[in-house]
């Protein structure tokens, strides 16, 4: 298994366009005033939606992954995001940038490297190099 797709609910489909572009997306469907789509490198997808159901916006975190955090979070800087907070190290070893999309999402670039799934305080104990430490 693996993630394919996110949607996330929206109040204002062109504040939220807008700030997904920033960042620097690349749009694939335009279905104004509800919908957008945006592909990622590897091939997964982002969308936008203006809920008609119910759906509340401003309840979601996504992490986005990034080679280069600091280099990622300069050029959406560059382009008009403003970041809750810049590039900083963790605790928990992520390196990671905060940002608020218009309807209250929080979206977060980070680089985890191994760290991501082999942290050194796993609970199975299993390495990157398919080792076992305990």
């Amino acid at each position: 298994m693996h993630l394919n797709h996110v949607t996330l609910p929206a109040d204002d489909y062109a504040a939220s366009l807008a700030f997904y572009l920033a960042l620097g997306m690349v749009q694939i469907v335009a279905a104004p005033p509800r919908y957008a789509r945006f592909e990622m490198a590897g091939g997964s997808t982002l969308s936008i939606e203006v809920m008609q159901d119910g759906g509340k916006a401003g309840a979601a975190e996504i992490f986005l992954h990034c080679d280069d955090v600091d280099a990622a979070c300069a050029a959406a800087m560059a382009r008009g995001v403003v970041f809750d907070f810049e590039p900083r190290d963790e605790t928990y070893l992520w390196r990671r940038a905060r940002a608020t999309d218009p309807a209250g999402n929080r979206i977060f670039l980070y680089h985890a490297g191994k760290n991501h799934r082999y942290p050194p305080w796993r609970i199975d104990g299993k390495t990157a190099d398919g080792e076992t430490t305990c």
